[in-house]
Order: C-alpha cells, then sequence, then structure tokens
C-alpha cells in the first residue's frame, strides 16, 4: 500500500532511501578511519547511509571498489585527455602532462585523495586488487604509446612505457604521502621529467 509523505511524495512503507555512490564512499571512508579498512564491513558502510548490503552492490562491487571510487571515469578521461594531445608533441611530454592532470586536485579535495592513497598503498588486503586497477591505469598508457608509434599496445615499447610510467608515479606518490605541504602536481611533474631524461641530472 502506498502512503503519501509529508513532502507529498508517494512513497512506499518500508522502503529504504535513495542514495548516492558519494555518499557511500563519504561514510566508508569515515569508518575505515575509526576501525580501519579490514574491521568494517559492507554491511557496516551500507549501515551507515541506511540501505541494505544488497543496495550497497547497486553502486560498488566490493569494499575494495570502494577506496577507488569513480576510477573507471577518470581513465575515460585520461584517454580522452591522451587524444587531445598535439601530434608533434613529444610522447614522453604528452605522457607527463596526462598523468600529471589525471593526478590534480582542488585542496578541499586533498584530505581525502590523501587518505584514499594511503590505504591503496599500504593496507595489504588491498593490493591484489590495486593489481588490477593499475593494469587498466597501464593499458591507457600504453594504448597511447602504441598509437603514436604505430606498435600494438601491448608491444615491447608501449608496455615498457606503461610499467615504468607507474613505477615512477607511484613513488611520487609515496613521496607526497611521507612529505606533508609537498605539492603533488609538482612532485610528480618532477618525477617524470626525470623519467623522460632517463634520470640524468645536471651537477654542474
Amino acid at each position: 500500500m502506498a502512503t503519501q509523505s509529508s513532502e507529498g511524495h508517494v512513497s512506499r512503507r518500508g522502503r529504504r532511501r535513495a542514495t548516492t555512490a558519494g555518499e557511500l564512499e563519504r561514510a566508508a571512508f569515515d569508518l575505515f578511519e575509526r576501525h580501519g579498512f579490514d574491521a568494517t564491513t559492507v554491511e557496516d558502510i551500507a549501515a551507515a547511509v541506511g540501505i541494505s548490503k544488497r543496495s550497497f552492490f547497486r553502486y560498488f562491487d566490493s569494499k575494495n571498489d570502494v577506496v577507488w571510487g569513480n576510477f573507471g571515469e577518470g581513465l575515460q578521461r585520461m584517454r580522452e585527455n591522451f587524444a587531445r594531445c598535439p601530434a608533434d608533441q613529444p610522447i614522453m611530454d604528452a605522457v607527463r602532462t596526462v598523468v600529471v592532470d589525471f593526478n590534480r586536485f582542488d585542496a578541499d579535495q586533498e584530505p581525502r585523495h590523501r587518505k584514499r592513497m594511503e590505504l591503496i598503498l599500504k593496507v595489504p588486503a588491498l593490493q591484489a586488487h590495486s593489481t588490477l586497477r593499475y593494469r587498466d591505469w597501464r593499458e591507457v598508457v600504453a594504448e597511447f604509446v602504441g598509437g603514436r608509434l604505430g606498435l600494438p599496445a601491448h608491444d615491447l615499447v608501449p608496455q615498457a612505457v606503461g610499467y615504468s610510467t607507474l613505477g615512477v608515479a607511484i613513488a611520487a606518490y609515496e613521496h607526497w604521502l611521507a612529505e606533508e605541504g609537498t605539492d603533488l602536481a609538482e612532485v610528480l611533474d618532477r618525477a617524470l621529467r626525470s623519467l623522460a631524461t632517463g634520470f640524468v641530472t645536471d651537477r654542474r
């Protein structure tokens, strides 16, 4: 039987309220901070926003996926940014520009992003899942490099660029997490410039 709410909307008795992926993510991160990632369950996250466990899975496939947020959408934007790179732009310059932009956040987003990356890089239970995400990220880089060189994305050179770029990005993130007050975009830019030059430094 339908009932009329006090706001004039028809609702069904017992129907749970709607939520959003962002609301679930905020609730999850609050629970992770208070109780730890391992001790927090999907049921805990769902209960925190007043939905069922089944409803949780409409937004995320697992607790691990909550940590990565809208990563898939981010990869699509990354592809689009690569597609907009000028044809005459050097490959590693394009890679650096796009990767730095992919990891650029407003100041008010930085605390959440720092917590996100601390979980991704430091929680053992997330490592296997992170490997899958890293693979997807590397493939976006390899697709671009392969397209520029006229090679399949799975060829040696595109894959080498994908792996090396990811490694440098992870090193930059670990530095950023260890050194509070540093600018993530600047750290990434500096590290990727070093990769492009073969880590040759001017010692004069």
